[in-house]
């Protein structure tokens, strides 16, 4: 081009070539192999690339066995396992529904026992260490959670063939201390390509009133939406690893979704506390059942939108939803009676869909979140929150981390990686931890973390704060539980200070914390 600046031009070209064949050509592609190990790796690109995803199928004997949507590269970002197992040693076919012609990506796909990478995980610089995430794909709502045979339960959305939302499944990992995880394979998969394991609940049928325990280990029951058939009853006689479909399903057909089971001990019946919408408006509605097969329509209340939880705390009933907002009431097994308004539950950001454990051992109510970290080139997206102990004090909830979050102490410390500080003042104050400000304004009665404010009233006077950093989250405590702020957060590797750079504080403890991963490497 030469270089005239007038609004005039002319390009120079050497050769204009015709061809019949365009540059590329999107086609159906397939390949054939036996399987020889445990995993197939599929090569994967993180960014959602508009246009870009791929439907892929597994077939063997001709039988599709897994089918779900993925990006597809020839550069891939990281590689997404796909469990064969079950099929070693037969024939299978890789299916692809669009790929260039010139595309490498099915030379890509291998075998291994191992899962991609699998000496690197939770060591990641952007795996959160105090978290729960998954191993690969992505993770949303906390599910089915249950504590039964000595384990905790922590069912989970998930995406286990990319980093965005999609291909919903049920993934599965349990605990002893609700800090160490170990992530066990998928629990549910879709019954087929479309009809996705959306969010749910499980429980223990302690007198099996579903008759559907066989040995000695306790039945575990879960309820999901199947979007393309309604709320699905599933059970598990082997600690909740593999789940059987109830063949009634599904027990209740609507548009809603979540259902939340709970057993009602005064009636002696099994409650449904689902999401529902009618007519445009959206409710909480209540079925009930005797044995987990046959569901009954009771009652609804409007103003909750998804993730229903309902659980009863220092004698009432609390009834919140996926933002965590919440009243508080009572609860006759049929129907929901608030006391209080809907009451501000969290007052950070990026935590939803929170999940109670049903059954906790010591008779605790226990709730996880999902928190919304940022994990930009990784091989996981999204974590959970801290496991927090919910109470109830003059009809208002509160959060705190639960006591078993002290096991992973190292000791006092100056500054670290992984921390919990303890503060307690009654004037104004900032502290700057891993260059996060958090701050209280005694005059507004207000916590201030990055900026964001949330209300924090004095307790007896005082203020005492608690906080967690963590590689990709800060979750901070204060006015006794009443205020709690989880938010994303990720911290400069090298910053590991903590300080007082203004007001006084009149106690500060800072502990260097360990790994929750630790004991599973």
């Amino acid at each position: 081009m030469d270089n005239a600046t007038g609004g005039w031009g002319h390009i120079n070209v050497d050769q204009i070539a015709q061809s019949d064949k365009p540059p590329w050509k999107i086609v159906a592609r397939e390949r054939e192999l036996t399987i020889e190990k445990r995993y197939l790796h599929f090569p994967v690109k993180n960014a959602e690339r508009k246009g870009r995803k791929q439907r892929v199928a597994v077939l063997v004997d001709g039988a599709v066995v897994r089918e779900f949507e993925m990006d597809l590269s020839d550069t891939p970002d990281w590689f997404a396992h796909l469990d064969v197992s079950a099929w070693r040693g037969k024939k299978a076919t890789v299916r692809v529904d669009k790929l260039a012609e010139e595309s490498k990506v099915l030379d890509l796909v291998a075998q291994a026992d191992t899962i991609w990478d699998a000496g690197q995980v939770y060591r990641e610089p952007l795996r959160a260490q105090l978290h729960f995430s998954p191993r690969r794909g992505w993770n949303n709502d906390p599910n089915g959670m249950v504590f039964a045979d000595g384990e905790y339960h922590l069912y989970f959305q998930h995406n286990p063939y990319g980093w965005p939302h999609g291909n919903m499944h049920w993934g599965h990992a349990v605990s002893r201390d609700m800090l160490h995880w170990q992530e066990l394979p998928i629990a549910i998969r879709p019954r087929e390509f479309g009809d996705w394991v959306f969010s749910g609940s499980a429980v223990v049928d302690k007198n099996n009133t579903s008759g559907w325990k066989k040995g000695d280990n306790e039945l575990i029951v879960a309820a999901f939406t199947s979007t393309a058939r309604g709320e699905c009853i599933v059970y598990s006689n082997d600690r909740g690893r593999a789940f059987q479909e109830f063949e009634g399903n599904p027990v209740v057909k609507h548009k809603g979704r979540d259902p939340r089971l709970f057993w009602y001990a005064p009636g002696k019946r099994w409650v449904m506390a689902v999401y529902d919408e009618v007519e445009k408006e959206r409710y909480i509605a209540f079925y009930t059942s005797p044995d987990l097969k046959t569901w009954t329509f009771q009652s609804r209340i409007a103003g909750f939108y998804e993730c229903p939880d309902i659980f009863e705390l220092s004698g009432k009933w609390v009834l919140t939803a996926a933002d965590s907002d919440y009243m508080v009431g009572t609860f006759d097994g049929k129907k929901f009676t608030p006391e209080t308004p809907k009451l501000k539950g969290q007052l950070g950001k990026g935590f939803y869909a929170a999940q109670t454990f049903s059954h906790e051992p010591k008779g605790r109510v226990v709730q996880i979140g999902w928190l919304h970290t940022t994990t930009p080139g990784m091989p996981f997206n999204q974590a959970m929150s801290l496991p927090l102990e919910l109470g109830l004090r003059e009809s208002r909830l509160t959060w705190t981390p639960v006591e078993e979050l002290k096991s992973l102490r190292e000791g006092p410390a100056k500054g670290g990686e992984l921390l919990e500080v303890r503060a307690e003042c009654d004037a104004n104050v900032t502290l700057t931890i891993r260059g996060a400000t958090i701050s209280y304004d005694a005059s507004k009665r207000e916590i201030v973390v990055n900026d964001h404010r949330a209300p924090a009233p004095l307790v007896d006077g005082k203020q005492r704060l608690i906080v967690y950093v963590d590689r990709t989250a800060l979750e901070v405590f204060a006015s006794g539980g009443l205020t709690y702020v989880p938010m994303p957060f990720t911290p400069k590797p090298e910053d590991q200070s903590v300080g007082v750079t203004s007001g006084k504080v009149q106690s500060l403890q800072v502990y260097k914390l360990k790994s929750c991963w630790s004991r599973t490497q």
